[in-house]
């Protein structure tokens, strides 16, 4: 069965915030890279949350995403916000992907 592509976006954004999150990593590549890795992810967020509306898949991971973004600048709330948007963008595809199979 194909994977629908908002749950696919939601793995691959999932997946980005977990590696943001990781102490010292994640920050240390915002910064070297001058924070357009932030930009780039309010983007794909933006692209999943529009995949997520069409195709009636779980949406409040990505609109934290799009919070997490706009406030990830700040260091500690930063990881956290990159942490927590990890876990629900994560569980969200897992979810979503269960119940395409059922």
């Amino acid at each position: 069965m194909k994977m629908k592509t908002s749950v696919a976006l939601l793995w691959i954004t999932g997946l980005a915030e977990a590696f943001l999150a990781i102490p010292f990593i994640g920050g240390g590549f915002v910064i070297s890279a001058g924070y357009a890795p932030l930009g780039i992810m309010f983007v794909l967020h933006a692209i999943t949350l529009f995949f997520c509306f069409k195709e009636y898949s779980p949406k409040f991971g990505s609109i934290l995403g799009i919070i997490t973004s706009a406030l990830a600048w700040i260091p500690v709330v930063g990881w956290a916000l990159h942490l927590l948007t990890a876990i629900v963008l994560l569980l969200s595809a897992a979810m979503s992907g269960r119940s395409a199979r059922a």
